[in-house]
C-alpha cells in the first residue's frame, strides 16, 4: 500500500483534500461532507463512497482520479446532482442543493453547471449548432437568442465552420468540442467533466484538454475532471484521489499509484 493510500485510513489532517488553510482566501464552491453511497445489487449492498469530504474553490480545476470502480463517475454525478447520496451533504455556493426540490435542483443543473463525458451524448439528428442551443432552449431562451449564444461559443472554440454539420459529420475531436460549447453555453459557474479525453487519441485529447484550460482562465469557471490521463492531470491544480470510499489530495509522484496515466 503507497504512503497516500495509507494517509486515507488516518485521521484528517494536513493532508485532507480538504482542509481549507491553503485556500482560505478563495470562495468556496464545493463543500462535499461525509458524503456515502450505497448501491444494492441483488440483495447485496456495495458501500462506494464512505464518510467522503472534500473542499473546491472557485477557478480551480480539480482532478479525480483513482482505479475503474472505485467511485469516480458516481461521485461525479452526485456532485451534478443527477444522483444522490445515502447520506451526507453536497453544498454548492453554500447552499445543501440536496434539501431542494426536484424543480429547483432542475433548475440549477441548467442555470449554474455544465456537463462534458467521454461519450459525447449528442444528438445525431441535429447539427452541431442545434445540439448547442439545447440548454438555451430548457432555460427558456427564445430561438434567436438561443442561435445567438450557441454560434458565439462554438465560434470562440474554431467551429465557426460547422455551425450546419450533423454530428456523423464531425471528427471525434470536433464532437467533443461541441460537448464543450453546448456545456459552456450559459457560462455556468462549475464544470464537470467524466473523461473528457478518454475516447480521443493522444493528439486531439490534448486540443480538448487546452480548451478546458482556455474556458477555465477566460470564464473563471470551476472545473472537476475524472482523468486517467498522466499529461493532463500532471497540469491540473491539483487532483484528489479515491480509494477506499474515501479521499486524498495526491502529489504528482503519486498519481501512477492512482491509475493514472494507463487504463484501468
Amino acid at each position: 500500500m503507497s504512503e497516500a493510500q495509507k494517509t486515507l485510513l488516518e485521521p484528517a489532517g494536513s493532508r485532507d483534500p480538504l482542509s481549507p488553510r491553503s485556500l482560505s482566501s478563495k470562495t468556496l464552491v464545493l463543500e462535499i461532507d461525509g458524503l456515502r453511497k450505497v448501491f444494492t445489487n441483488n440483495g447485496l449492498k456495495v458501500e462506494v463512497l464512505k464518510d467522503l469530504k472534500c473542499l473546491i474553490y472557485s477557478g480551480e480545476i480539480v482532478g479525480v482520479v483513482g482505479a475503474s470502480g472505485v467511485g469516480k463517475t458516481t461521485f461525479l454525478h452526485i456532485l451534478g446532482t443527477l444522483d444522490c447520496p445515502t447520506s451526507g451533504k453536497v453544498f454548492h455556493f453554500g447552499e445543501n442543493v440536496f434539501s431542494w426540490s426536484d424543480t429547483k435542483l432542475s433548475r440549477f443543473r441548467n442555470e449554474e453547471l455544465g456537463f462534458v463525458f467521454q461519450f459525447h451524448h449528442l444528438l445525431p439528428e441535429f447539427s452541431a449548432l442545434e445540439n448547442v442551443m439545447m440548454p438555451c432552449f430548457v432555460a427558456g431562451e427564445s430561438r434567436p437568442k438561443a442561435r445567438e449564444m450557441a454560434k458565439d461559443i462554438l465560434a470562440e472554440i474554431g467551429l465557426e465552420k460547422r455551425f450546419d454539420h450533423r454530428v456523423g459529420q464531425l471528427s471525434g475531436g470536433e464532437q467533443q468540442r461541441v460537448a464543450l460549447a453546448r456545456a459552456m453555453v450559459r457560462k455556468p459557474r462549475l464544470l464537470l467533466a467524466d473523461e473528457p479525453t478518454g475516447n480521443l487519441d493522444e493528439r486531439t485529447g490534448d486540443k480538448a484538454a487546452e480548451l478546458i484550460f482556455t474556458l477555465n482562465r477566460r470564464y473563471g469557471t470551476t472545473v472537476v475532471v475524472v482523468t486517467h490521463n498522466l499529461a493532463l492531470a500532471s497540469r491540473l491544480d491539483r487532483c484528489v484521489g479515491l480509494a477506499g470510499g474515501r479521499a486524498v489530495e495526491l502529489n504528482a509522484s503519486e498519481l501512477k499509484g492512482f491509475g493514472v496515466g494507463r487504463i484501468s
